[in-house]
């Protein structure tokens, strides 16, 4: 007699529930200039983010700058863009 496997669970799309607020961690050199660029990058993705937010940790040495932007996340791929999108502007090093 086959044996049938058991039923796999639905398949979840995403842990985050849409809309909600989600801090990312952008880092790069520390230039004029860096803050704005991120600035405008994230009010491309969210016409409601509020620049007040934004959290700067220098590094130790003072060449790089940390910036923490919360945007209203509404979907996975509008995450993923502003991902890809903060990763390849020149003046960023690195997107958490």
């Amino acid at each position: 007699m086959p044996t049938t496997p058991p039923p796999t669970p639905p398949r979840q799309e995403s842990l985050i529930e849409y809309p909600s607020l989600f801090p990312i961690k952008v880092m790069g050199t520390k230039v004029d200039g860096l803050v704005h660029a991120i600035t405008q990058i994230a009010h491309q993705f969210d016409p409601t983010f509020d620049a007040s937010t934004i959290e700067l940790r220098e590094s130790k040495g003072g060449n790089y700058l940390g910036v923490t932007i919360t945007v209203t996340a509404t979907s996975r791929e509008q995450l993923d863009e502003l991902y890809r999108t903060l990763s390849t502007h020149p003046m960023v090093k690195v997107v958490l």
